[in-house]
């Protein structure tokens, strides 16, 4: 196991208390005095680097594990999503699903860390707005949820994404079907219009780039949801540096590298078919078949921000999810028995009146 390194500490230089990120402010804040720290935290120069996926693979060098600082790691027992958090924190429930059942965690042998992170824009008191107006679109929500879901506790976390870059070149051949139409006697001597199909051979070849294809690498949220609140302007990541983590939780990659970059093959591969699909002349298509030739390949390990709200409805709980950056909405929501009914009951009658008006 690589050597951990000192904890990298960002001290308010009036009282000395530990600087946290302020994503209202853009800067590190003491959030005891209120004094903007002057560190720069990018003042290196330090681009972000996409690194080459084949020799990754082979082998991940031990220089490019550990996160940089000290931080403390547990696991919960419900969700088995992996939280680092700073020492001086004490975790007494899951940040991501609420939880009580959490345990130490002890990895077996560092995680790579990221070194790219796009820095919370949208501070809580703007998240819990978005969430309001959220809440209120939601016409079969019960009314009494809408003053009562917000009382619960809005976390923000870091989640680990790794991104791939590919140049790709394919050739495909398929048949490419063209509508014509036969005019048939029917029993009754009437005629009608019978749709065939022509099909023909057809080939064609495609050259794509594909940019930043994320794949979430958590445990603690739920992949249709991260999809609900993306895309995240990744061309605005930062290099990675302790400071834009101070103050936050940051969830560990539970997917690595290798189920990772095959989970990014299939993304890749299904949206190249449908390029190719595209590009097929006539009406339809049949025995599509694509033979692609990636190069360039490449990757990052980045943390992305976002806000999460777990709240209690009845017996059930419900999840949304807040981009950080962006602000986007998504979530689930109760329904109300009671609205559900009303439509139904005001669909029934439309039905009934339009066909009293056709007798």
């Amino acid at each position: 196991m690589a050597e951990v390194a000192a904890q990298q500490k960002h001290a308010c230089p009036a009282c000395g208390a530990d600087a946290e990120w302020d994503p209202k402010r853009k800067a590190l804040v003491c959030p005891f005095c209120g004094t903007v720290s002057p560190v720069e935290l990018a003042s290196d120069g330090t681009l972000v680097k996409e690194h080459d996926l084949v020799t990754a693979l082979r082998a991940i060098p031990d220089d490019k594990r550990g996160w940089g600082n000290e931080r403390v790691a547990v696991q919960c027992q419900s969700c088995k999503a992996i939280s680092m958090f700073d020492p001086k924190r004490v975790a007494q429930r899951c940040e991501f699903c609420g939880s009580p059942s959490i345990v130490p965690y002890t990895e077996t042998r560092s995680a790579i860390h990221p070194e790219s992170v796009l820095p919370f824009q949208w501070p809580e008191p703007q998240v819990r707005e978005a969430m309001r107006k959220w809440y209120g679109s939601r016409w079969f929500a019960p009314n009494r949820m809408k003053s009562s879901a917000l009382t619960d506790t809005v976390h923000g976390l870091y989640i680990p994404y790794w991104t791939f870059d590919a140049q790709v070149h394919a050739d495909w051949t398929a048949e490419a079907g063209y509508y014509y139409y036969e005019t048939r006697r029917k029993s009754d001597g009437s005629t009608e219009q019978v749709q065939k199909v022509r099909w023909e051979a057809a080939a064609g070849s495609i050259n794509h780039f594909f940019d930043d294809e994320l794949v979430p690498a958590t445990r603690g949220v739920d992949m249709g949801l991260l999809r609900q609140v993306e895309p995240f302007p990744t061309q605005q990541v930062v290099p990675y540096a302790s400071g834009y983590v101070s103050g936050w939780v940051v969830e560990q990659y539970q997917i690595d590298l290798v189920a990772a970059a095959t989970n990014s093959r299939q993304i890749m591969d299904d949206k190249l078919r449908a390029l190719c699909a595209a590009q097929i002349p006539g009406d339809t298509y049949r025995n599509l078949n694509v033979v692609a030739d990636y190069s360039g390949q490449t990757f990052k390990h980045v943390l992305l921000p976002v806000w999460l709200l777990n709240y209690q409805y009845g017996a059930t709980t419900y999840r949304i999810a807040v981009n950080g950056f962006t602000g986007a909405v998504a979530g689930k929501y109760p329904k109300s028995w009671i609205k559900i009914a009303l439509l139904v009951l005001v669909i029934l009658i439309v039905i009934l009146i339009v066909a009293a008006t056709q007798n």
